[in-house]
């Protein structure tokens, strides 16, 4: 039996970044839905119930770290996994992420696409 596929909503402001993420989730066979702010991040989230959430924190209208806040504290998204996914890689935005809620933080230009692949199939097991 095949296993219904996965939707990953990807919250990213840049254009470039943003399709680049997307064709490769795309290439891994997930089904990805796009915010380009953080107020549409939320409302997307509320109305589309992704499989796995993955972040960028710097984002006009609401931050990364906003939306995380607000996703955190609805009880529908307590076991949806949230990966920041962001070029910010200070300790202090580590911490404060992690503490509001993220499930990973993933430094975006640590990590290739592939890595980035393998670690999102962690969470959708």
């Amino acid at each position: 039996m095949e296993q219904a596929q996965k939707t990953i909503l990807l919250a990213e402001d840049d254009n470039f970044v943003g399709r680049a993420y997307k064709d490769g989730l795309l290439r891994a066979g997930w089904r990805v839905i796009t915010a380009m702010d953080g107020n549409e991040a939320v409302k997307k989230a509320k109305n589309l119930e992704p499989d796995l959430i993955l972040l960028d924190l710097v984002m006009p209208a609401k931050s990364g770290f906003e939306v995380l806040e607000e996703l955190r504290a609805d009880n529908a998204f307590k076991d949806i996994p949230i990966i920041v996914l962001s070029n910010l890689s200070q300790e202090t935005d580590v911490e404060k992420a992690m503490q509001a809620g993220a499930t990973d933080f993933l430094i975006k230009n640590q990590l290739s696409m592939k890595q980035v692949i393998e670690r999102i199939r962690q969470y959708l097991r």
